[in-house]
């Protein structure tokens, strides 16, 4: 039954248009430094040109994590991979014991799978909403350029866009709240580029 709510609603999402963002949007990443962000794992962060830079460091699974945790919100950012390697974008995620981050991951895949955009549980269930058959959702990402991402959770509802093409429109009750983080993917050929990350919370 949940698979089939989701196909409907990512049925529907190919029509769906975001809504424009209330003035109270937050940034997130203040253009000069790693405030309000914690590293996990040995990948290298750094700032360039108020740009924020993930790159490769040991080949670890890696992630900048925010200090703060945020339940229903619209994420806005843009994203430019200057690697072949993957991405992604954690939202309501959390670590556990043995510092292993799991929860909901919006796919940055610059691969010939072309995948970005689809839902991924990191560290636990796998592929939520992927991007099987459903070519223009494929083509939204264009590699080694800015791409602009929407990410929108509001209670169980959760909805995509990748350069205002819906990709995700679905609905999942596994988490309510966590942190947001930005990942660098294990192995040697990730470096990737975000900017302008803006956090509207939704009541």
């Amino acid at each position: 039954m949940r698979f089939m709510r989701a196909l409907l609603l990512t049925s529907l999402g190919a029509c769906a248009t975001p809504e424009p963002l209330a003035p109270q949007s937050l940034a997130l990443f203040n253009g000069r430094d790693l405030s309000g962000w914690r590293e996990i794992g040995d990948a290298r962060w750094e700032v360039d040109g108020g740009e924020l830079v993930g790159s490769i460091g040991g080949g670890s699974q890696s992630f900048l994590a925010t200090q703060a945790e945020y339940s229903d919100f619209v994420l806005e950012l843009e994203l430019c991979n200057e690697l072949p390697g993957n991405s992604g974008i954690q939202v309501r995620s959390h670590q556990n014991d043995k510092g292993r981050v799991y929860g909901y991951q919006i796919e940055v895949d610059p691969s010939e799978r072309a995948w970005s955009g689809g839902l991924y549980d990191e560290g636990r269930r796998g592929w939520l909403v992927n991007l099987e058959g459903r070519a223009e959702a494929r083509a939204a990402f264009r590699k080694g350029e800015w791409n602009r991402y929407r990410i929108e959770l509001r209670g169980i509802r959760i909805r995509t866009w990748v350069n205002d093409i819906s990709i995700v429109d679905t609905t999942d009750d596994a988490d309510a709240s966590g942190f947001i983080a930005l990942q660098v993917h294990s192995g040697n050929n990730t470096h990737i580029r975000f900017r302008n990350v803006r956090l509207t919370p939704l009541d």
